[in-house]
């Protein structure tokens, strides 16, 4: 994973990075009660479902996604390639990838908009390349 460095972070940036750090390898691991653990009571996750995404509010209808996700993904692979922050906000470029039926592993890159508060995401806005 990719931070920023350290050299001249104020103290909200660096706790917002230490978040996302936890919430992305946790994601990585597949871990839902990991992620879940990472993001407040009243989270919000827009998806990556065409055209605008699809919004899920609240611990349940989160992790309801994630679970969807892990389920119907065979070998998910979840790489972080940068991760920039400033205060309580944060980008994340990625991209995820599964095994086909019969060989092959699409991809989808993409980004991820988090809002970080008192040391859980509280907002994961998604969007691919199209």
């Amino acid at each position: 994973m990719s931070l920023a460095p350290d050299a001249g972070l104020d103290r909200e940036t660096r706790a917002t990075l230490d978040t996302i750090e936890r919430f992305q390898a946790a994601f990585a691991r597949c871990d839902v009660d990991g992620v879940m653990a990472a993001m407040t009571e009243d989270c919000v996750f827009e998806s990556t479902t065409p055209p605008d995404g699809e919004r899920h509010v609240g611990q349940a209808a989160v992790r309801a996604c994630w679970e969807a996700l892990f389920a119907t993904s065979t070998d998910p692979v979840f790489e972080t390639g940068e991760t920039v922050a400033l205060g309580d906000r944060a980008v994340v470029r990625w991209r995820y990838s599964w095994a086909e039926p019969g060989g092959g592993r699409p991809h989808v890159r993409g980004l991820d908009l988090f809002q970080v508060r008192d040391g859980r995401v509280a907002e994961k806005l998604s969007y691919v390349k199209g």
